[in-house]
């Protein structure tokens, strides 16, 4: 206790985006968390997008997932992916800050409350050997590793296996983004086990149309889970 304190004296915590002094290790300071788009508020159930008016409880639907079927029951995320939002999934998946996956973890269980059961299966959305090469780690699965540490479930990393290079998602439309990962994921061989009967919870860095969480979703479902979740980071905002 005694070195901790020393070393806070000559190290004291920094604000993870600024340079501002913070009372805690892993936190923001006050005007970054004011600048961090944290979803609140009613959302839809299916896919964490806020929606307008007072949550009552009932699981409201958005009109995309409406319109879309969803291979999962329930979904969620714990920012949006604009302003610092962006800034800090940036951060963790292009400038190597993996220190952002503890209070990333915390933003996630917070954001998945409605979401988590007991006796779920955490798992990552998978990347591509290849992309994990260049890479060198799946910030998808650095966050779920996280997420299980603090709520105490199970994880199980490779899960999912990315059978084909999918090319990037950047810049495609919503039936694109579909088509490109259709049949790209599938159960590991070895792990589909683990996950017969069990409810799968799926976590990434960010939701932007569905399509990589519903390829994932299905090849859960197909290798025998009795239900699948998702929960992202971050949420690309409707219209963005």
């Amino acid at each position: 206790m005694a070195l901790q304190a020393a070393l806070r004296l000559v190290y004291p915590p920094q604000c993870l985006t600024c340079d501002a002094l913070v009372t805690s290790d892993f936190g923001l300071c006050a005007a970054c968390w004011r600048d961090t788009p944290f979803v609140a508020g009613t959302v839809c159930d299916r896919c964490g997008a806020p929606l307008p008016g007072a949550d009552d409880g009932s699981g409201a639907i958005c009109d995309d997932c409406l319109r879309i079927a969803r291979p999962w029951r329930q979904g969620r995320a714990a920012m949006l992916y604009d302003g610092n939002g962006r800034r800090l999934v940036l951060a963790l998946k292009h400038g190597d800050r993996l220190d952002l996956a503890r209070p990333a973890a915390a933003w996630l269980a917070r954001a998945g409350r409605p979401v988590l059961r007991p006796g779920m299966l955490i798992a990552p959305v998978p990347m591509h050997w290849r992309r994990l090469l260049q890479r060198r780690f799946n910030q998808a699965a650095v966050l779920s590793a996280a997420l299980a540490r603090l709520t105490g479930l199970d994880h199980c990393p490779d899960l999912l296996v990315r059978v084909r290079a999918t090319p990037s998602q950047d810049g495609r439309d919503r039936d694109g983004r579909f088509r490109n990962v259709a049949a790209a994921i599938r159960a590991h061989p070895r792990r589909a086990g683990r996950m017969e009967g069990r409810h799968v919870l799926l976590v990434d860095d960010v939701f932007t149309s569905g399509a990589t969480f519903a390829a994932a979703a299905e090849a859960c479902l197909a290798a025998g889970a009795a239900e699948v979740s998702v929960l992202a980071l971050a949420r690309v905002a409707k219209g963005a």
